[in-house]
């Protein structure tokens, strides 16, 4: 366990509010959310620990070093950049001082078992041109799409992504806007409205995949991904995700915030409907005037608020949500270098809504999948040793609530269809280049990051069990007990997360200023 602080008067870059002099809060959790909300509010003077349960932060954006090669636990794909360096602008300062973001270009190569490649970006012409190879007449259609996810990206991103929604009326204000976008409709539906081609349906909808959502069913408000990704592009961090993580911490600790990692909380106090001390494994116990949980919304309620009958009320309420699927990951490096391969890949199996169905409803382990192929080497050779290469291969599979079955005896089959079929379309010898490998499965989700059900997403993205059928930004009941992460408003993936912490931080600094 390590504790890590600086004396916040001589932090450089801080202005503190009068009102919130010499309060204090703690942050549970160093992911993406948890390390944005702390950021935010250490940079308006509060003073802010936050508390991390694993060897080293970072909650999913974890990583590991193996036989010289670096492997991230994920994400991979930043996009809005901007959301990012807001942070360290809040108290004057520049992000590139700490972190160095790497254009990724394509955004995406989709591949499919005919031997069909699609390359994915922003280059207006060559998309025009990667359209007209699958249907001349949908590059029309494709542009009528991307006026409706600009559409949608305003309505759901600009105005609401930041906006807290703590009650029904606030639900019910931006109901029409959202009725006017047709909302209720599917990502994958929404888009077949524009275009003819099934392989294009397929590209154009993939994308709630990466913040655990089935294009089947989730909002087409998700396609503000298109005009997140047109407007600010893919980004990758130099040394990898975890790098970006790194510079929060070192700018976090500049303004005087205090990192305590290797230590998992175990229960959150109270008095009333206060939150009043956090406890830690080793013992630690501090009293704070907030506490804002990063962790799973459920080991939030079900276990730090365990003691209080809200904490066993919402967890009971948590139990009847849907939950994202799990993840099933093959971290492998490989002799050889691969400029022929880009930095993301989709391999589309040969179905994709029975796929889908598979994963989502029958809870089955299909005997084909898609694989998302992530080759960070070919943009950061820094990755791995001279003249090798880092990949992984994920691919969705159902929840552990859906699909009981030993991963210790499952996972190394699957690793090994998973392997098959990225050298059957890719690297013919994969087998005797790999120099290292392991895998990652739902239970180790469970295990390492308290994921219920080894869900890799949280709570499931669709309609109902969004905005105020979310998570809320601050419980109902517990008044200074926050959320922040994919759990809540308004969801999974980097700018998500990053959006939930602007939207919590508000509601914190409003409440500490009282």
């Amino acid at each position: 366990m390590t504790v890590r602080s600086a004396d916040p008067v001589t932090a450089p870059g801080i202005s503190p509010d009068l009102k919130t002099t010499g309060k204090r809060a703690c942050v549970i959790g160093s992911g993406f959310g948890g390390m944005a909300l702390a950021l935010r509010l250490q940079s308006a003077g509060i003073q802010t620990t936050v508390v991390e349960g694993r060897d080293k932060p970072g909650g999913r954006a974890y990583f590991w070093e193996r036989d010289g090669f670096l492997f991230d636990g994920g994400p991979t794909v930043v996009t809005d950049p901007d959301c990012l360096k807001e942070l360290w602008a809040l108290s004057g300062h520049d992000m590139a001082a700490d972190v160095e973001l790497m254009p990724v270009m394509p955004f995406y190569r989709l591949n499919w078992p005919d031997g069909t490649n699609f390359d994915y970006s922003n280059d207006e012409a060559q998309l025009h041109s990667e359209i007209a190879k699958l249907n001349p007449a949908d590059v029309a259609g494709y542009q009528r799409f991307l006026e409706y996810a600009a559409g949608v990206y305003e309505e759901g991103y600009v105005k609401l992504g930041h906006v807290p929604f703590l009650d029904f009326k606030s639900m019910l204000k931006a109901a029409p806007a959202m009725a006017k976008k047709q909302a209720w409709r599917s990502v994958y539906s929404m888009v077949s409205s524009f275009v003819q081609s099934e392989k294009l349906r397929e590209a154009l909808s993939f994308h709630t995949l990466l913040v655990g959502g089935n294009p089947m069913k989730t909002s087409s408000i998700y396609a503000l991904i298109h005009k997140l990704e047109k407007d600010g592009g893919v980004w990758w961090t130099r040394g990898g995700t975890n790098r970006l993580i790194a510079g929060m911490i070192r700018h976090f600790e500049r303004l005087g915030g205090t990192m305590r990692v290797g230590d998992p909380v175990v229960q959150v106090h109270t008095i009333g409907n206060r939150a009043t001390e956090v406890e830690a494994a080793s013992g630690w116990r501090e009293k704070f005037d907030a506490v804002a949980s990063n962790a799973d919304i459920m080991h939030s309620y079900r276990d730090l608020l365990g003691g209080t009958k809200r904490g066993k009320d919402q967890a009971k309420s948590l139990g009847r949500k849907s939950f994202s699927p799990g993840l099933f990951v093959v971290h492998f490096g490989l002799e050889g270098t691969w400029p022929g391969i880009p930095h993301h890949m989709i391999l589309f199996g040969p179905r994709y809504k029975g796929l889908l169905d598979d994963i989502y409803t029958h809870g089955v382990l299909p005997q084909d999948f898609s694989i998302y192929l992530h080759h960070p080497t070919v943009t950061d050779p820094s990755m791995a040793p001279p003249g090798k290469s880092t990949f992984y291969a994920l691919v969705p599979v159902a929840h552990m609530g859906k699909l009981a079955v030993d991963w210790d005896e499952v996972g190394p089959m699957l690793e090994k269809r998973i392997l098959d079929e990225v050298g059957r379309r890719l690297i013919p010898d994969i087998h005797d280049r790999i120099v290292t490998k392991f895998s990652y499965a739902p239970k180790d989700f469970a295990i390492d990051l308290n994921a219920h059900l080894g869900s890799a997403f949280s709570l499931e993205p669709v309609l109902w069990q969004s905005a105020f059928f979310r998570g809320h930004n601050r419980d109902d009941v517990i008044g200074n007990f926050y959320l922040v992460g994919a759990g809540t408003h308004p969801g999974a993936g980097i700018p998500g997360v990053v959006g939930s912490a602007k939207a919590t931080a508000g509601l914190m600094l409003e409440d500490l200023a009282r």
